[in-house]
């Protein structure tokens, strides 16, 4: 150790300090450490943080937690991109000090006589204070030396005003003996980088035409696409992820299917990058010009939508590099390429990039490559499968980029191991894709998120339903309502969540003994006629507008930290909470696993997680039907999938009572009863500091266990979910009569 006191068990602190943890801007980052001392002596701690100006914060004042642990806890809340550095410091509280020993000593009788000395101690501690507090405030001080040195007065109203400076001299203590620990860093992001709706497609299939008997297929273009993008951003997205758009490879081309064999028709992968028309830096001539790409992208912000671009750092034998740079690949022992291979898969249309063949020639090429598209507007990549590549070359080639363009994101497309992904994340990748889609029980998903809480320090999760590759058997055989349970599950637990195109026409027809989709997009044309199918109620684009406007209006669903699970007595439900502690908004979420039968559950809520006393009663508000409930601790719920399979409830809080005005009678005599709770390590006062805006710590809960409800088991199933205030059940496309198209 170095200095007077231990500071240990920092966080947030990621791969012991190898890596910065991370944040994005206006976030509450929560920090604790452990700090201790010998003795009987308050200590103090602090967090002392920099910005990427360089220039110090005011610090920041740590609170005790439980007693008995020794831990510190703060939130700092960073306001712009960059790498910030935090450090905690300890040091000894006189005040605090002063504080605990007069008030123990006035309880036990001493008089004045006997606490001499203290008084004195008291002077000199609230001295120094006066070159600390605010202008506004050294009056108060002052009187209160001036009454601790007033022999002619009683004790009581000798101390009472020094008593009274407590929460001032919490927020601006004098401190003795400082002890400044090791720096840390904090990378903080814009705040896309952790709350996003992504929407995936391909705009080759947008104003397509497919190949007839007496005409070829024709491609849609960046202009064609233009039309949908209305669509997407009146469904609330705003990053719009592009598959890559750059030249298909011709040989060893894929036909529909993934056929080996490829028609005169076939599109072919985009993922085979390059041809001779060019590589990673060139546009597919099928989807336009640069110029039109430039439009196209103007033209989706204008729309309010961003878009990402694929970075699949792979090559189309055909393509640029093949040919230019051979030692960049990797040569089989006959002297040919070796293609891509996942046994038993094969991707013969694509060559894997070997980087331990000329790495700098490599980073010289990827990051030129990066930064063109930079310069075409692009500030969001996906990068497809970065757990094949080395983490070296992701680690400085993302903070390459971040050195100049600190605003880009970074998204990892890596389903694989645990220690992969999350080490992806540590290593600069701003969010990552997750085993969401194979998260189907309750239980499984409430264990999962709870895992990805744990590491918000270093991965933020993207929660996405379905993929281009990936269509999972429960929306092969959900119905309609699997559809929303998955979307409101991915909208709702993640900050983070995407879909992919065809998500909201309900398309779930699977390739025989595969777990995706029948005329998969990656190898054709698909013109969807989305305006027929929302005419005619066969489209969820509605319902997804719904979740992401729920997403926008409430803060507490901006944020992964504040995620709390509560006790349900039914396993095939699901009951959580977002809370935000700055503006109180609350959004309470009951989501059936169960697409096909009716549900019930009793609730027993974690009320203070919520913002409330453990007795309080609340009103609700549920976002899907409008209808409004009574609640408190102990709700009953009824979910009928084939109506709504979730409740999204926000939280309506009752009005506050008025605060008396303080009556203006002078000082009592100081009783036990005036002498404050005693935490650990010294007394805190009950305001908390103006910097101190530390969220509500989640409560952790157990299995769910049946619980008695005050719900009544009388009248209509509406009246199961609580006392309804408002509002009725709508119908909508996914009812019982809507109908399930192949």
């Amino acid at each position: 150790m170095s200095g007077r006191f231990p500071i240990e068990d920092v966080s947030p602190v990621v791969a012991c300090g190898r890596y910065p943890a991370k944040a994005v801007v206006d976030e509450l980052v929560p920090v604790s450490a452990r700090a201790y001392r010998e003795g009987h002596d308050a200590l103090g701690c602090n967090v002392v943080w920099h910005g990427p100006d360089g220039v110090t914060r005011p610090f920041t004042r740590m609170r005790p937690g439980e007693p008995g642990q020794d831990r510190w806890h703060a939130t700092i809340r960073p306001d712009a991109v960059g790498e910030w550095t935090f450090t905690v410091e300890a040091f000894q509280d006189p005040y605090l000090t002063w504080q605990n020993a007069v008030t123990k000593k006035v309880a036990a009788g001493q008089g004045a006589a006997e606490l001499a000395n203290d008084l004195a101690e008291g002077v000199r501690v609230l001295t120094a204070a006066l070159g600390l507090v605010p202008a506004g405030d050294v009056g108060r001080v002052e009187a209160a030396v001036a009454a601790l040195g007033d022999k002619e007065a009683d004790l009581a109203r000798r101390v009472a005003p020094a008593l009274d400076l407590a929460d001032l001299l919490w927020a601006h203590p004098v401190r003795e003996l400082v002890t400044t620990g090791t720096p840390h860093r904090l990378w903080v992001d814009r705040p896309r980088a952790l709350f996003s709706a992504w929407y995936e497609f391909f705009p080759r299939s947008e104003g397509a035409i497919p190949a007839t008997v007496d005409a070829p297929a024709r491609s849609g273009t960046f202009v064609t696409a233009l039309d949908r993008l209305p669509g997407v951003a009146a469904m609330g997205f705003d990053v719009l992820y592009l598959p890559p758009i750059h030249p298909i490879g011709r040989v060893n081309r894929k036909g529909r299917n993934n056929a080996l064999t490829a028609g005169p028709d076939d599109v072919g992968s985009p993922w085979a990058i390059g041809a001779a028309e060019g590589g990673h830096d060139a546009i597919h001539p099928d989807l336009g010009t640069p110029e039109d790409f430039r439009e196209f992208v103007a033209a989706a912000a204008e729309q309010g939508l961003e878009v990402a671009m694929d970075l699949a750092l792979q090559c189309a034998p055909d393509h640029p590099w093949v040919t230019e740079h051979p030692e960049w690949f990797t040569t089989r022992a006959d002297g040919s390429i070796a293609y891509a291979e996942n046994p038993p898969k094969k991707y013969q249309d694509i060559y894997p990039v070997n980087f331990d063949n000329d790495p700098d020639g490599i980073r010289a090429e990827v990051l030129r490559v990066v930064r063109h598209w930079i310069g075409e507007g692009i500030r969001i990549f996906r990068v497809d499968n970065p757990h094949t590549k080395p983490f070296d070359f992701w680690h400085w080639l993302i903070a390459e980029v971040k050195r100049t363009d600190p605003d880009v994101l970074f998204l990892a497309e890596a389903f694989t191991r645990p220690a992969i992904m999350h080490g992806l994340g540590k290593i600069g990748f701003t969010q990552s894709y997750t085993y969401f889609t194979w998260r189907t029980t309750a239980a499984e998903m409430r264990e999962y998120c709870e895992e990805l809480v744990a590491s918000a320090d270093w991965m933020r999760p993207n929660f996405w339903p379905n993929t281009p590759d990936i269509l999972h058997e429960s929306l092969q055989h959900g119905g309609p309502p699997m559809f929303k349970i998955r979307a409101v599950l991915a909208a709702l637990l993640s900050p983070s969540w995407g879909m992919y195109a065809g998500f909201e026409l309900f398309e779930h027809v699977a390739r025989p003994g595969a777990e995706e989709y029948l005329d998969n997009e990656k190898y054709e044309l698909r013109p969807r006629d989305w305006a027929g199918a929302q005419a005619h109620g066969r489209s969820l684009a509605p319902f997804v507008a719904t979740l992401n406007r729920v997403r926008r209006e409430h803060p507490a669903l901006h944020r992964l930290r504040n995620l709390v699970f509560h006790d349900i007595d039914n396993p095939t439900l699901l009951c959580w909470s977002k809370h935000d502690p700055d503006t109180g908004d609350t959004v309470i979420v009951v989501c059936s696993f169960d697409s096909h039968t009716v549900q019930w559950g009793n609730t027993t809520l974690d009320m203070p997680a919520l913002g409330f006393d453990w007795h309080e009663r609340f009103t609700v508000h549920d976002e899907l039907t409008g209808a409004g409930y009574e609640w408190g601790q102990r709700n009953a719920v009824r979910l009928d999938p084939y109506l709504q399979p979730a409740h999204v409830l926000t939280v309506r809080r009752p009005p506050a009572p008025p605060t008396p005005e303080p009556a203006g009678a002078e000082p009592a005599e100081l009783t036990v009863a005036d002498v404050p709770d005693e935490l650990s390590g010294g007394t805190a006062p009950t305001t908390p500091a103006p910097e101190d805006g530390q969220p509500a710590t989640p409560t952790g809960t157990g299995p769910a266990v049946a619980r008695p409800t005050t719900a009544r088991r009388t009248g209509k199933g509406s009246r199961r979910a609580g006392r309804p205030t408002t509002g009725s059940t709508p119908t909508d496309p996914a009812s019982k009569d809507a109908r399930w198209t192949s």
